[in-house]
């Protein structure tokens, strides 16, 4: 590592926030463990280890690149992909033994298509849309038409069906009740015309712990995997993410004087000011300009100016012994506090999910606890 910038990801925490979800779990419902975009920016094959070894029983992946990235270092679980597909993948899916979610005829048969060629059988699950609007069918009639389909089709079998709740993390649960029925209902259907079991499973990191009814046979851990609440009052998570570098110049600066592009910033005392190496191109997002700040020796060192694409520069007039070389906090723990991605989040007038995906190829990953 040529220059000190990098997230350290503590896998104890990812095993802790599995014990957690589990302990919420009712029914005996299984756990998925979605570590979709790269593990929310934690490292999706570290992370998959630790969840599997923490007692998650299947993973989940956005793209079927994802799915083969965890195949090729060896991971043998249970992966569902939770996008739609372009057909000309479908051969690729079958192949490293994916199971794909599917909501219409043309990748049903290009799965089906697949399966016949490699030998293999494609594993799907129905999507069904329930209030998300985004994909999946929308009626029983739908359901049980799509199901249908798939058992009439060689190289291709049914092993699941799921929703996703779009409101399970705020107060009003009117939405996901109605989802619940209308998931209850589609899933009657798809029962009427494929009578084996399949996996059912509606409920999101929310609903793991707000809608036990909701639980099935398998429930999704998310935002909590990474140690996050989806709601208020979740407790037992950990934080795994700690975004760590070092300042590399400290210099006094005289009233009057400006920093950074535009000179947004102007001293109106002698200020000291720290130069940190990392920018909006490792992933340190320019609307921290001028209202984020970072730790340094266990204090808050508010940024000066706009975030450049390599550099930041901090004020720490206030924290005394500050030099070059001293260890800087941007995300995470040092001392006696805490930089969390849900308060960097209300910076940016984000969501912390934003926040954990958004260090950058250059900000390696470091893991501990492994």
């Amino acid at each position: 590592m040529q220059r000190i910038n990098y997230c350290e990801i503590d896998l104890d925490a990812i095993r802790q926030n599995v014990r957690v979800m589990r302990a919420a779990i009712h029914g005996g419902a299984k756990l998925l463990a979605v570590v979709k975009a790269d593990a929310y920016g934690h490292g999706a094959v570290p992370v998959a280890r630790a969840a599997l070894g923490a007692g998650a029983q299947m993973l989940a992946v956005a793209i079927p690149e994802e799915g083969i990235e965890l195949r090729e270092a060896g991971i043998t679980a249970p992966i569902l992909v939770l996008g739609g597909i372009d057909e000309s993948a479908a051969e690729a899916v079958v192949s490293a033994g994916l199971t794909q979610v599917v909501f219409d005829e043309a990748r049903v048969r290009a799965l089906s298509d697949a399966g016949v060629r490699l030998g293999r059988t494609a594993q799907v699950h129905i999507k069904l849309d329930t209030g998300m609007g985004r994909i999946g069918v929308r009626t029983p009639e739908e359901a049980a038409a799509l199901a249908a389909l798939i058992d009439s089709l060689p190289g291709i079998g049914l092993t699941g069906c799921f929703t996703h709740m779009a409101t399970a993390d705020e107060p009003d649960s009117a939405g996901t009740l109605a989802q619940i029925a209308r998931f209850e209902a589609m899933t009657a259907a798809i029962a009427k015309v494929h009578p084996a079991p399949i996996v059912r499973h509606a409920a999101n990191t929310a609903s793991i712990f707000c809608y036990p009814q909701a639980h099935y046979d398998m429930v999704r851990g998310g935002i909590a995997l990474y140690g996050y609440p989806p709601v208020p009052g979740v407790t037992g998570l950990v934080p795994a993410m700690r975004w760590v570098t070092r300042g590399v110049y400290v210099k006094t600066i005289a009233p009057g004087e400006r920093v950074s592009y535009g000179g947004t910033f102007t001293a109106q005392r002698d200020t000291r000011v720290m130069t940190v190496p990392v920018g909006y191109a490792d992933g340190y997002r320019r609307g921290l300009s001028g209202r984020g700040c970072v730790l340094v020796r266990g204090q808050r060192a508010p940024i000066l100016g706009r975030v450049c694409m390599d550099q930041i520069m901090v004020d720490v007039t206030d924290i005394p012994g500050a030099q070059a070389g001293d260890e800087v906090v941007l995300l995470g723990r040092q001392g006696a506090d805490c930089i969390d991605a849900e308060e960097m989040a209300a910076w940016l007038g984000t969501i912390s999910y934003e926040v954990l995906c958004a260090p950058g190829k250059r900000v390696p990953r470091v893991y501990v606890h492994e």
